[in-house]
């Protein structure tokens, strides 16, 4: 023990001196500035003295502690009693690590840390077994044969030994820290406090203040020095808001009774509020345009959170606001489906949520499709259009449409030349595109261009999490934390936007085995077999995209057929354990639970909470 005390007063005197080496340097340089009269020194002169090495070490030296507990936990079966505390030390240096090595190589670092479930490889057809942090958590809590538990522990330390060499040819600069520590930030509410970084033995809260200890240990040993002379107040506002939110966790450790809400709201978001001022009066790096968030945005929660123009098509990037007024004319327009009785409003009405409140819409025909409508408010944010997620971006699937023999029935390299009956077109084409165009190609990137700019982002729920109101009810907070807790909603449907497109690269939309039955009563199990049909692979029957939650309120009946007409319906269903718990034969149901045993009451907070996040303020019609 004193030897462990000793180590500890050592790392806290060392890192006291060199927080005052750089404080003072960066003082006497300041001074200098102030002084010199004929060279004076740009700002960004000083700025370049800032030396990030210590805070590459740290996360270098987590990621190598976190090898070597793969290798104790290599000597222990998965049953022994020291296996449960050796896993989560494991847990926490790779925390302290995941910003910088996930950052570098983002497929690796989520694959280490991403769900336990089998992986279709579609470049070779093969089914990759589950391994990583979370695979080794279900073997070590849940029991698993050690020949299998031995080859996860052997595949996760090659990840990571992988990963520990590729961190040391790559220092840490700038842009490097400051977008690695905001994609850390989010995967504090998205990953950490709602149980998918750790969905059996529920070590992510816990986790979450370790993280945020980890953001306070680099700041300190990078830029803290210069923020703290350029702007104390800050510095110490900044310190203050992390002590007080790693203060409430530990107070408040319990996964089920954790309140998120007043944690988000009270807590997370003065962080994520100071960190965007820390990086401005830094001067170290502006931010940049092309990613997926905006980084000055001061929390997760605003309507300019997320960049938009990331997740249109590169062909489509950047669109004029004539193109998006382009294409919100042709949406209405039934001259583009060939017998002109379909528009894009036809199943996407604005007064419905953007869906049409059918089970299933209609075809060409009068006869009914498939599938039911979904909502187009925020349908941008995807990487998997269509209830089965064969196609991958937005352009695709309105391509689909337009070719679909049972919708537009149109081709999609013919130039609907019916809708120029209104000579307005004429004007409005040569406007956007400098001539009326000779495929329907233009037209579907225009309406692509207007449905990316139905987003909604001002619920009462966003008010409220920004603190710009203060009209949540007990039941919607208690609805909140059973989405984000025990109700395990938001291990699929990620915070803040609610659907599946996986925080914080988003560059894959997951999709689930649920089991829906075929009508509301619970009998049989539909038919349809969703995303097997794209690759005929047994893994995928049943598997369909995770919906937004968003507007949820407003774009019943649910489920991709349409089987509930409530929401209360669909808590139900979940709350039974999916389709395993109505007694279907599911092989391959991913939810990460059998049944969740939420109380009537649970269930009406659950449903309270989801009617808040209606956002109608973006109807035009």
């Amino acid at each position: 023990m004193y030897g462990d005390l000793q180590e500890h007063l050592e790392v806290f005197v060392f890192k006291k001196i060199m927080f005052l080496m750089l404080k003072y340097t960066c003082a006497i340089l300041v001074f200098c500035l102030f002084i010199s009269c004929k060279q004076e020194p740009k700002e960004k002169e000083i700025i370049e003295t800032v030396d990030f090495t210590m805070a590459h070490d740290y996360y270098l030296q987590n990621v190598t502690r976190a090898v070597k507990e793969i290798d104790s936990l290599m000597s222990f079966k998965p049953n022994d009693t020291a296996s449960k505390s050796l896993f989560k030390n494991l847990r926490l240096s790779f925390k302290k690590a995941e910003p910088y090595i996930s950052y570098l190589k983002p497929n690796v670092g989520h694959r280490i840390n991403g769900p336990a479930l089998p992986i279709y490889a579609e470049d070779t057809g093969k089914i990759l077994l589950p391994y990583g942090l979370q695979k080794i958590e279900e073997s070590i809590f849940e029991g698993e044969e050690e020949k299998f538990y031995k080859e996860e522990l052997r595949i996760t330390k090659g990840l990571l030994a992988n990963l520990q060499k590729y961190m040391q040819k790559r220092p840490l600069n700038p842009q490097r820290f400051f977008m690695a520590t905001h994609e850390q930030l989010l995967r504090i509410v998205s990953h950490g406090i709602s149980g998918f970084d750790t969905p059996v033995s529920h070590y992510g809260i816990n986790e979450s203040a370790v993280s945020l200890q980890s953001l306070k240990e680099v700041y300190t040993l990078s830029i803290q020095a210069i923020i703290y002379n350029k702007n104390s107040k800050l510095d110490a506002d900044f310190i203050k808001a992390i002590d007080n939110a790693v203060a409430y966790i530990n107070d408040n450790p319990d996964f089920d009774s954790f309140d998120r809400y007043t944690f988000i709201r009270d807590y997370f978001n003065p962080i994520t509020r100071n960190w965007v001022q820390i990086r401005i009066e830094s001067g170290l790096w502006d931010g940049v345009d092309n990613k997926v968030f905006n980084y000055d945005a001061p929390t997760f929660f605003e309507s300019n959170t997320f960049n938009t123009n990331y997740f249109l098509p590169v062909v489509n990037k950047n669109p004029s606001e004539k193109q998006i007024a382009l294409g919100e004319k042709l949406f209405t327009d039934k001259n583009l489906s060939f017998n002109k009785g379909m528009a894009c409003v036809t199943c996407h009405d604005p007064n419905k949520g953007y869906a049409d409140g059918l089970k299933t819409n209609l075809d060409n025909n009068g006869k009914p499709l498939d599938r039911n409508s979904p909502t187009l408010i925020n349908a941008i944010y995807q990487k998997a259009f269509f209830w089965d997620g064969r196609s991958s971006t937005l352009d695709d699937q309105i391509s689909a449409v337009f070719s679909n023999d049972k919708e537009f029935d149109s081709n999609v390299h013919k130039f609907s030349t019916e809708i120029l009956k209104d000579s307005s077109y004429i004007e409005i084409f040569e406007e956007v595109y400098g001539r009326v165009p000779t495929k329907n190609v233009e037209i579907i990137r225009a309406i692509s261009a207007y449905v990316a700019t139905l987003n909604g982002f001002n619920s009462k729920f966003d008010k409220n999490i920004r603190a710009e109101e203060d009209t949540y009810t007990q039941e919607e907070k208690e609805g909140l934390n059973l989405f984000m807790g025990k109700a395990l909603c938001a291990t699929c449907h990620f915070m803040p936007l609610t659907n599946g497109t996986v925080p914080p690269f988003f560059n894959d939309s997951e999709k689930e085995v649920i089991g829906v039955p075929k009508t509301l009563k619970n009998k049989e199990l539909d038919s349809d077999s969703g995303f097997y049909s794209v690759y005929k692979e047994p893994l995928h029957k049943g598997m369909f995209k995770t919906p937004t939650v968003r507007n949820v309120e407003l774009t019943g009946p649910y489920m991709h057929n349409g089987a509930y007409n409530t929401l209360e319906q669909v808590v139900d269903f979940y709350n039974k354990g999916g389709g395993a718990g109505l007694g279907f034969d599911l092989e391959h149901q991913t939810l990460p639970f059998d049944e969740l045993s939420l109380t009537e009451k649970e269930q009406k907070a659950l449903v309270a909470f989801m009617k808040t996040l209606s956002d109608t303020s973006i109807v035009s019609y």
